[in-house]
């Protein structure tokens, strides 16, 4: 068999942290998101794989770098976003047998896929319950069988509570279905697979959990948990990485290769440190991600998602709580989205660098190549380019 991984989305709702890539290329345990998923699909046999990307994706140059996995790799491109179903559509001559469509997220995708196996009908859905699925395209069933997916029905108004994820799988003749829709646009391949399923007989596979999606940046920390669920070892130490005395190791963490921790830090896992990152001392990470070649100084870095080489000044501190405890606020492409958690810290993109003494507050986004100045607290999304510092009278009067 065959599997699709549809990569080729702009990741808009990833900001700060898609810059220039897509999401599943962010890297957790020391190798990119969609490695994992790749991973799962060779333990159940899968050997052939095709992977939809963008443009001006650098998908490919990663994966020649990072697939040790054996695993043939074709590369299809979506030039411009017009959704999945185009994005699926453009790999149809490269399929030539049943296959699964998966999106890169699927990190549980050796459980998924040999789950999907089992089941004898020609077309395969997977499923799984939900208390928002306003937000989804939900199953909606008749006699045990599925017959539609409906997109994010209106609020009390649902077919059902069971969302349908990103996992399908499917026969080549789903493209003579997909090739009748009257006029294409960008969600449409709900539409092209509810033609399909007028025809064919679908099972509709119940998961007890499943993967995070990967709308937004805070949910990374579902997907880090699985990663390490599925570790043999709960820490993970890279033999290059050097940890400083009197240093604490608590929970799972991986420290990748070439980190320096400094000398009397507090790491309570999960916790994920990719390559060349370096603290000083007396730094406390909690719960949080962290991309290659960031370094820090001292201070407190809580549940927070932090790219590539930023460097951050002594004392920073990124606040994780609200004061009345409650869930915490995060805005998104100017809408505010409740993250459904009351621990957030902030979500830093590339290359920004922050001076001593400053901290962000829950739920903060700052961009890419900023710059906050020294004794800065930032209460708002800061965007990419910017450089945000608090005004301070410097003048002295005389006594």
């Amino acid at each position: 068999m065959q599997a699709v991984i549809i990569a080729a989305g702009e990741s808009t709702r990833f900001w700060p942290l898609a810059n220039g890539i897509h999401k599943s290329q962010t890297f957790l345990l020391g190798k990119p998101l969609i490695y994992w998923t790749l991973k799962g699909l060779k333990e159940s046999g899968i050997l052939d794989v095709i992977v939809v990307h963008g443009k001006d994706s650098s998908m490919k140059e990663m994966l020649d770098r990072e697939n040790d996995l054996g695993i043939r790799i074709s590369y299809v491109v979506q030039e411009k976003p017009l959704g999945t179903g185009n994005a699926l559509f453009l790999a149809k001559n490269l399929i030539t047998k049943p296959f699964f469509v998966l999106w890169p997220n699927k990190i549980n995708s050796k459980e998924l896929i040999q789950k999907m196996m089992e089941e004898k009908a020609e077309v395969v859905m997977v499923g799984a319950n939900t208390n928002t699925p306003w937000d989804y395209g939900v199953a909606r069933m008749e006699q045990d069988r599925l017959v539609e997916i409906v997109e994010n029905p209106k609020e009390g108004k649902e077919a059902s509570r069971i969302k349908v994820i990103g996992a399908y799988k499917l026969s080549p003749d789903f493209f003579s279905y997909y090739e009748k829709i009257s006029k294409h646009h960008e969600a449409d391949l709900i539409e092209g697979i509810n033609l399909y399923l007028k025809d064919k007989k679908a099972s509709l596979l119940m998961l007890d959990k499943d993967a995070p999606a990967l709308k937004y940046p805070w949910e990374l920390f579902g997907i880090l948990d699985i990663l390490f669920s599925m570790q043999k070892d709960e820490q993970i130490i890279h033999p290059t990485a050097k940890i400083g005395e009197g240093t604490i190791l608590k929970g799972s963490v991986y420290i990748g290769e070439n980190c320096e921790i400094g000398a009397h830090n507090v790491i309570r896992g999960p916790v994920n440190l990719e390559k060349g990152v370096k603290t000083g001392a007396f730094l406390e990470i909690k719960h949080s991600i962290v991309q290659e070649g960031t370094h820090f100084h001292s201070g407190y870095l809580g549940n927070s998602i932090i790219g590539k080489n930023c460097r951050f000044g002594a004392e920073f501190v990124a606040a994780n709580r609200r004061l009345d405890r409650k869930s915490i606020a995060c805005v998104v492409q100017g809408k505010k989205i409740d993250t459904g958690t009351t621990f957030l810290g902030s979500v830093v993109g590339n290359e920004t660098h922050v001076g001593i003494h400053a901290g962000t507050m829950p739920g903060v986004f700052i961009g890419s190549n900023c710059v906050v100045g020294p004794g800065t607290m930032i209460f708002q999304n800061v965007p990419d380019n910017t450089k945000f510092s608090t005004q301070f009278n410097t003048k002295s009067s005389s006594a």
